[in-house]
């Protein structure tokens, strides 16, 4: 089953554009162990509140198997550590 890695950003957030880069490069990384969402919470009212459900306050924001990460454009070697330690 794939690890399902979700991506939370915004049109006007200057660190999601790194984000999204980050979360692709583990996509391209592990290919179809991975199940990428990159989901912007300002494009439609259903992508706004999934970002609600999850409690996401800040942006650009990881969740991997609805697990919230703490919010900002994250390393790719955590991102790593974190879904390796899934697989």
């Amino acid at each position: 089953m794939a690890i399902k890695l979700e991506v939370f950003s915004t049109s006007s957030c200057p660190h999601c554009p790194g984000a999204i880069e980050a979360a692709e490069r583990m996509k391209e990384k592990y290919g179809d162990e991975i199940d990428l969402d990159l989901v912007k919470i300002d494009e439609n009212e259903e992508n706004y509140k999934r970002a609600i459900e999850y409690g996401i306050m800040a942006v650009p924001n990881f969740v991997i198997n609805g697990e919230v990460l703490q919010p900002g454009a994250l390393p790719d070697d955590y991102l790593i550590e974190k879904l390796e330690s899934l697989m």
